[in-house]
């Protein structure tokens, strides 16, 4: 750790903006560290690179020989840049620094700088107000408590003085007692908890875990040129993603939350001067920060719904998608069906079935005058060729249609017609 961390570090107990401080610092060294580690000069993972790099190449040129790719501008294009982002930034510390770091530590910071109107480092500011009211309420509670003590009188013997005090202090503990545990000053603290936790406990946590990803980032950047393990690429990106704006929402709704504690904190004020604490503002206090502690679990909530349904560049998804599309595709395919071509023999045979079936007595026909005629009809095909059945004439065709719209006529002129046609063929 390099002299002016350990300076950080040192002080990072005197407040949240030190503490803040302290933790940036000590990431980027960690992050720095391990990168040289794995991928610097005489770095642990340089020949395991080199090794994924070779494999790479030869798996291309394998999909080349087979047939499985192509050589051109579309198949090249997205491959050398793949390769080309790895090798920048799986080797050189000063291109990952300056934008995977940058990007992830100051993009969220200088979001929030804009939103809030503030010149210089907004997530600094936010810890420089948080340090002024827990400094604002531990003035308040030694004001209160101040106010009870009494003095000493000068003429009084020390005996007689030890003996006050201790009954002082025996009388205070069970006032206290029967004041139960929800005291106005109890209720205060409790908040000023919930408080520190809902600000100073999430931007810690999220800046120690996001110097842990980027300091594992160089790993990830090497998976993406796999297949296989382009998903644990894509999984470290909206890891990064969502402890990188977590303190972005926590800067945002923080400042909200503390323009809400200045009228409370100031009440508080007041109260403490008169030496007793104001109930109802110490349980606004309570309630306020209580608020604000829900609302960061919200925020870790909708940070990780947001980068759940992140594709991450098209890095995790491609294979899933695509075979869901593939069996879609296949689902929609209509079942090809099966038709049997018949020999003539069977044919021939099918012909006489129907010509026995035609010779059947129709129904009798009513007519006008009483009588009933009887008709039979037949259907007989007379030229089977060894191929197939020879297609119908033109004039059977309009026999045929002349013969279905028939039906719908009388019958006693229609039946007539059909037998003499009947007769003539």
């Amino acid at each position: 750790m390099s002299r002016g961390c350990d300076q950080l570090t040192e002080v990072a107990s005197a407040g949240v903006a030190p503490a803040l401080r302290a933790v940036d610092c000590v990431a980027n060294e960690m992050a720095a560290g391990a990168f040289g580690r794995l991928f610097g000069a005489g770095g642990a993972m340089a020949p395991v690179l080199t090794i994924l790099l070779t494999l790479y190449i030869a798996f291309f040129a394998l999909s080349l020989l087979t047939g499985r790719s192509a050589l051109g501008v579309s198949a090249l294009t997205p491959r050398m840049l793949r390769l080309g982002v790895v090798l920048t930034f799986a080797t050189s510390w000063i291109a990952y620094q300056g934008v995977v770091w940058n990007l992830a530590i100051g993009g969220p910071d200088w979001i929030a700088s804009v939103l809030m109107g503030a010149k210089g480092s907004a997530t600094q500011i936010f810890g420089d107000r948080i340090d002024i009211v827990f400094g604002a309420i531990n003035d308040i509670a030694q004001g209160a408590g101040g106010q009870g003590s009494a003095p000493v009188g000068e003429g009084a013997t020390g005996a007689a003085a030890g003996a006050t005090v201790a009954v002082g202090a025996h009388s205070a503990a069970g006032a206290g007692a029967a004041q139960g545990l929800f005291t106005p000053e109890s209720v205060m603290w409790m908040g000023a908890l919930l408080l520190l936790l809902g600000t100073v406990g999430i931007l810690l946590t999220a800046r120690i875990a996001l110097a842990v990803l980027l300091a594992l980032g160089p790993i990830f950047v090497v998976m993406a040129l796999f297949g296989g393990t382009r998903g644990l690429t894509a999984g470290w990106l909206r890891g990064v993603v969502m402890t990188a704006v977590t303190p972005l929402f926590v800067v945002l709704g923080g400042g909200i939350t503390l323009e809400l504690l200045v009228p409370i904190i100031s009440s508080l004020v007041q109260s403490a001067n008169m030496g007793e604490l104001d109930g109802r503002a110490a349980m606004a206090f309570f309630l306020v920060a209580a608020v604000h502690a829900v609302l960061m679990m919200m925020v870790i909530k909708v940070a990780a719904t947001m980068v759940a349904g992140w594709r991450a560049f098209g890095l995790a998804g491609e294979g899933g998608e695509r075979d869901r599309r593939d069996g879609k595709a296949a689902s929609q395919v209509q079942p090809v069906a099966t038709v049997a071509v018949p020999t003539p023999m069977a044919v021939q045979g099918r012909a006489s079935g129907i010509a026995a079936a035609g010779a059947s007595a129709m129904p009798e026909a009513p007519v006008p005058g009483g009588n009933a005629i009887r008709s039979d009809r037949r259907t007989v095909i007379t030229q089977i060729s060894g191929g197939g059945i020879e297609p119908l004439r033109a004039e059977d065709d309009g026999a045929r249609a002349r013969g279905i719209g028939s039906r719908f006529r009388s019958a006693s002129n229609d039946t007539g017609r059909w037998l003499m046609k009947e007769k003539s063929r």
